[in-house]
């Protein structure tokens, strides 16, 4: 499976401690504690409250488990929403949340994750705080769920302009990722490796553990051997240590999770 996960589209630059915090929890695959943090200002405030939804929508990609919390605190998020752009960005996390759940076969949402990204198009102007999120979720439904890779890589490259534009080093990654899957489709190996090469650096300088292993084995698969051999290993090591996390990758790995 490719990699497809998309985390919280920016790492806060606010200064609020509460944020650093949460950032560190998230980086790490600790979604559950970072949503625990984010709790008590989930009830009253939009911004925390489609904060800690996203945490655990994130959770359920990168783990297939959580589905009723994850709904759950989607639902709390929807209903303190007041602005066309909280309604947008609770509409976008309700379309990739079951995007997630079709994409790793849970239940078959597919309908639900157009309707609901359909409408946050509606309410999120272009340029609005979320929209480049948007635009790479659209790719994803487009290249995953309607088999169209040339109007996936329409989402993303927009996706990709306005997340460089805005700074958002972490979504620059996800969007050089999948541009480089493309890529790898189409044949075109050296834009492949840039993607994958640009993808891993932006992870590393982010310190964003958890999506490491993933662009090291996405890597792994343009480099000749024994490079990719050895960032193979990197990967397993990575996904070892942060407990088989994203469990789609283990297949990959040829690594199983040992049993209870």
């Amino acid at each position: 499976m490719t990699e497809t996960a998309v985390p919280v589209s920016v790492r806060s630059s606010s200064g609020d401690p509460l944020d650093g915090a949460v950032w560190r929890l998230r980086s790490r695959g600790c979604w559950e504690d970072a949503a625990s943090l984010l709790e008590p200002r989930a009830a009253s405030e939009p911004r925390a409250a489609l904060a800690r939804a996203q945490l655990l929508v994130e959770r359920c990609m990168f783990t297939s488990e959580g589905w009723g919390r994850a709904e759950e605190a989607l639902r709390a998020a929807e209903s303190v929403a007041h602005t066309d752009t909280e309604r947008g960005a609770a509409a976008c996390e309700r379309g990739y949340l079951a995007f997630a759940s079709t994409l790793l076969k849970v239940r078959d949402r597919a309908d639900e994750a157009r309707a609901a990204l359909g409408r946050a198009a509606a309410l999120l102007a272009p340029g609005a705080p979320g929209r480049a999120l948007l635009d790479f979720r659209r790719g994803l439904m487009a290249e995953h769920v309607s088999g169209n890779p040339q109007a996936a890589e329409a989402g993303y490259r927009r996706a990709h302009n306005e997340a460089v534009g805005q700074g958002d080093a972490l979504l620059s990654s996800y969007t050089w990722q999948r541009l480089g899957a493309l890529a790898v489709l189409n044949g075109d190996v050296a834009e492949a490796r840039h993607g994958f090469t640009e993808s891993l650096r932006l992870r590393e300088e982010a310190g964003y553990l958890v999506g490491i292993a993933p662009a090291l084995a996405a890597l792994a698969e343009v480099e000749p051997e024994p490079e990719a051999a050895r960032l193979r290993g990197e990967a397993t090591r990575l996904f070892r240590l942060l407990g088989g996390v994203p469990r789609w990758l283990g297949p990959e790995l040829a690594e199983p999770l040992p049993e209870d």
